[in-house]
């Protein structure tokens, strides 16, 4: 059987005018780079990038019932959301494996716009309508309403800004608020995946490469760059940001994650999976299983997805991700390990790279933060 044709984004013939290297992804085709991975890294890091983000799953959930129907369907507590606010958020299984981590936008009263990982995104989409029943509230497939670009790094604020009237001063992180960018009507989000500050912005797909253009133009002086999802991986890995897949998968809890705070029991009725993440709670707490850490190479090899952690001879752990850094100069990686080995500075910890056991230190997530 061939596998079915990737998707384009509304920005495909514009990426491949731009000499883009194309790569499937969860079904998309999607830039991979444009020219050299590591420029674009440090662009973000130190001026600003443009990344092509139209794959990820957007689901629109409205009615009376709609804050009641996402706060039973997810772990956050939604109904405390306010308008023009977003929260972080996982979907999880009745058995609280983690299907999604989500971002939930509350763009008015009852509707809510939920964003998925385009791998995830039919997998959310299902859940979501599946748990509805009962609920006076209506979940709808937005994926082809939206196209999604994100300006990002320290002179985002900048470049958005010479483009719209909005109030970009008054958006705090993870807030958005409707607005108009280069006369194109928008949501703007003050949110991303970079560790770097910045903007993402929903528009329609006829609208997307108006737009485009008209922020590589705003930002040509101060030295925006076109970036691929080479770089947004390196950059979310700097900021110890998960990716799905990778750090986050079903096998896991969020409080397997690290991101039991996630995890809001206090909140009204029953949630899929509040019996099972209570007793995850519990064991975390009593007998913690792996924790996520951070690795730091010694020498120059790269350690990837799957590779085990070794200490003492003994197998400790699993890389998640792993990546040469261009911030710290050096092979960096997630990576889950026995608790026991977990701390920052522990001794004797390596990774097994092809049968070699490489020297790694063992530091505290993110490797990046970045100074406000």
């Amino acid at each position: 059987m061939s596998s079915p044709e990737p998707r384009r984004t509304a920005l495909d013939a514009l990426h491949r005018s731009l000499g883009a290297t194309m790569t499937d992804f969860a079904g998309w085709d999607m830039p991979l780079r444009y020219a050299s991975e590591r420029d674009e890294h440090n662009a973000v890091r130190t001026r600003a990038g443009l990344f092509d983000l139209s794959h990820m799953g957007e689901i629109t959930v409205t009615g009376p019932q709609a804050a009641a129907l996402l706060n039973h369907a997810l772990v956050g507590n939604i109904a405390t959301v306010g308008p023009g606010r977003a929260r972080y958020t996982m979907i999880c299984q009745a058995d609280g494996g983690i299907l999604d981590d989500l971002i939930v936008y509350r763009l008015a009263e009852t509707e809510y716009m939920v964003v998925a990982n385009a791998s995830n995104a039919q997998v959310v989409l299902d859940a979501l309508v599946d748990r509805s029943a009962g609920f006076d509230a209506e979940v709808r497939d937005d994926r082809d309403a939206y196209a999604l670009l994100a300006v990002q790094g320290p002179e985002s604020p900048g470049i958005v800004k010479a483009l719209t009237d909005a109030d970009l001063d008054g958006l705090k992180y993870y807030a958005g608020l409707p607005g108009t960018v280069a006369g194109v009507p928008a949501l703007i989000a003050r949110t991303g995946y970079t560790g770097e500050d910045g903007f993402e912005l929903f528009v329609k797909p006829e609208h997307a490469v108006e737009l485009w253009q008209a922020l590589t133009k705003a930002g040509e002086a101060v030295g925006l760059v076109p970036c691929g999802l080479s770089c947004r991986d390196t950059l979310r890995l700097e900021a110890g940001m998960p990716l799905y897949g990778h750090e986050l998968t079903t096998a896991l809890t969020p409080f397997d994650a690290g991101l039991g705070r996630v995890v809001k029991f206090e909140k009204e009725g029953d949630f899929v999976g509040r019996e099972a993440l209570t007793e995850a709670a519990a064991r975390a707490e009593s007998n913690p299983p792996r924790v996520l850490v951070g690795l730091i190479a010694e020498g120059r090899r790269v350690p990837r997805a799957g590779y085990p952690v070794v200490a003492g001879g003994q197998v400790i752990g699993e890389i998640t991700s792993g990546a040469p850094s261009p911030t710290l100069g050096k092979p960096i990686a997630m990576a889950y390990v026995d608790a026991a080995h977990s701390a920052p500075g522990t001794a004797g910890v390596g990774v097994d790279i092809r049968g070699s056991h490489e020297p790694y230190e063992v530091v505290a997530l993110p490797f990046y933060k970045r100074q406000k």
